[in-house]
């Protein structure tokens, strides 16, 4: 699965997908110091005084509007790379299998589906009546044709199907079948498809969301999809909300889908409004949006409790934030300079600026929420210039006369990505490699550029955050070599390769927590990233909405957002 950027920016929580249970209330040490910050507890604070929401709010009986940050326009399942793109398109479109909110695997547009015994065979049976919001109904043809444009030679987005290891996709692309001899529409409610070897997570990328073939296909031909950009802004889906009008940098805007098969949104409108964190808890206050992410700090937590009208949500983050190598730069093929970058920078002091006791280093590539989770005998880097140092004259870097090491008549100067002109890891970062004989050179962009860099691989380091991880093999994939359109650090592990293709293929839980366990000791020995932080969010909305409560995803999803109401 490619990589869904998510930007390193303080995000709006509608941006990621599974927190942890709320948990007690822990005071924290607001004069922090870096190793010397409380860590806060998961908690939940319920509005003390709803009467309090902002008139702006009431008069917006029928509007609900959530925070979001850059979406990029592209509007399409299985095509953007913005992970703002994703949760923009979530309320559109509705896929087989859903998933509640530890991850587990629930109906949506299929009733229910069955796996045969040798865990190659899934059928699928969908509800009676689906239709898409234009009326049209949805079957299981388009099922087919959504898994047949993911198999198509000239397909390059986010989702690996090739990893489903269909039978007949190969032939299919190569130009050698028409169709693909593993997907079988049995009758509009039902779909098999069969496969030639196990992969655990094939439930969810088969059953994931579902495009019209009526409306996508009608210009299909094998090899050639750019046809599908005209439709990245006019998008149309089975999910509870459909577009009704985006203005880039400011708002999408959608209204109810009267043809969502669990019933019409109970909200007509839903609004997603672009926020930034200079400006957000201003909107908040005043009614402009009902829900939105914060700065995860006591001071921000404490104002927003005495609005008196907002519930409060603090929890853990199922995702992790980082800096990326550019592998293929010579400079940074070598793990030792790779190493030496991660024991050079102090993450600690960044997660103390940061987070001030919302966050803690990371120090392998999944989330504390994922069930592999496990940091024994790992290699914490804990921060030591020295032993940097020492890696980078062993490597041949040796400090020139101006301070900077060189090697082979090259500076060792290095270029950082970011979207933010306040990054917290800047003044550490500079200050740090410095120290080492390192010049570190930040550049600051939108975020849309930054993937873009990313993806042509013009960056040498660069920081962003995974989107919502559920299984492990959601933040490691894309270090495999193999995955050539996947893998933009350019990273290469005959080692992690061999762990990655295994850690996939076996349902197997104790097998694939071991095959883990060694993967993650690999890639701390060769790191294709520098791990940062793992985080809390803290999300805050307009008691009036209810539907929120109880709900432990960090944002609005398909999932839940017709089941939200208004009461003011």
């Amino acid at each position: 699965m490619k990589k869904r950027f998510i930007s390193a920016i303080i995000l709006s929580v509608s941006a990621v997908m599974f927190l942890s249970s709320c948990g007690t209330k822990v005071a924290s040490n607001q004069n922090v110091k870096a190793s010397k910050v409380s860590s806060i507890g998961d908690q939940y604070i319920k509005a003390t005084d709803p009467s309090k929401s902002p008139d702006k709010a009431k008069q917006r009986t029928d509007t609900f509007v959530a925070a979001i940050s850059e979406p990029g326009g592209v509007f399409l399942p299985y095509f953007y790379d913005n992970g703002w793109d994703g949760n923009a398109t979530d309320p559109i479109f509705a896929s087989l299998v859903g998933q509640d909110p530890k991850g587990n695997p629930i109906p949506d547009l299929a009733k229910s589906w069955n796996i045969s015994s040798d865990n190659l065979t899934y059928t699928y049976h969908l509800r009676e009546g689906l239709k898409f919001s234009d009326g049209s109904p949805l079957t299981a043809d388009d099922v087919a044709f959504t898994l047949t444009i993911l198999d198509d030679p000239a397909y390059s987005g986010y989702i690996d199907i090739s990893t489903s290891f269909i039978k007949g996709s190969e032939a299919y692309k190569d130009g050698k079948s028409d169709s693909i001899e593993g997907i079988k529409v049995v009758d509009p409610l039902t779909i098999k498809i069969t496969t030639e070897k196990v992969n655990p997570l094939n439930l969810t990328i088969l059953g994931g969301q579902v495009l019209s073939k009526t409306y996508y296909g009608k210009d299909y031909k094998r090899g050639s999809l750019d046809y599908l950009k005209a439709l990245y802004a006019a998008p149309l889906g089975a999910g509870p909300y459909k577009i009704d009008k985006y203005i880039p940098g400011q708002e999408v805007r959608y209204t109810a889908n009267d043809n969502y098969y669990a019933g019409k949104p109970k909200i007509e409108n839903l609004i997603y409004k672009v926020t930034s964190k200079d400006t957000n808890l201003q909107l908040f206050q005043t009614g402009e949006t009902d829900e939105d992410g914060f700065t995860t700090d006591k001071d921000t937590v404490d104002e927003l409790e005495s609005f008196g009208f907002a519930n409060v949500r603090i929890s853990t983050v199922s995702d992790y934030g980082y800096i990326y190598f550019n592998n293929k730069k010579s400079y940074l093929k070598d793990k030792s300079v790779r190493q030496a970058l991660t024991y050079g920078l102090d993450r600690q002091k960044i997660i103390d600026v940061k987070y001030k006791g919302y966050g803690q280093v990371a120090n392998i590539p999944t989330s504390p929420l994922v069930w592999s989770y496990n940091e024994d005998g790992i290699n914490k880097y804990k921060f030591d210039q020295s032993k940097a140092k020492k890696l980078l004259d062993a490597a041949g870097w040796k400090v020139g006369s101006d301070g900077i090491r060189e090697k082979n008549g090259q500076k060792l100067r290095l270029s950082y990505l970011t979207t933010k002109s306040t990054d917290e890891i800047i003044p550490i970062a500079k200050e740090d490699y410095k120290a080492i004989g390192v010049d570190f050179e930040p550049e600051i962009m939108d975020f849309n550029t930054l993937v873009g860099k990313l993806n042509k691989g013009d960056y040498d380091l660069a920081s962003v955050r995974t989107s919502g991880l559920v299984d492990p093999n959601d933040s490691v994939e894309e270090f495999s070599s193999k995955k050539t359109s996947e893998n933009v650090s350019g990273y290469s592990d005959p080692v992690a390769d061999k762990l990655i293709s295994e850690g996939v293929s076996t349902v197997d839980i104790k097998k694939r927590k071991v095959i883990y366990q060694k993967l993650y000791k690999e890639l701390t020995d060769n790191p294709p990233v520098i791990l940062i932080d793992y985080r809390k969010s803290v999300k805050a909305w307009n008691s009036r909405i209810k539907g929120l409560d109880n709900n432990n995803f960090s944002g609005v999803s398909s999932t839940n957002l017709s089941k939200l109401k208004i009461e003011n």
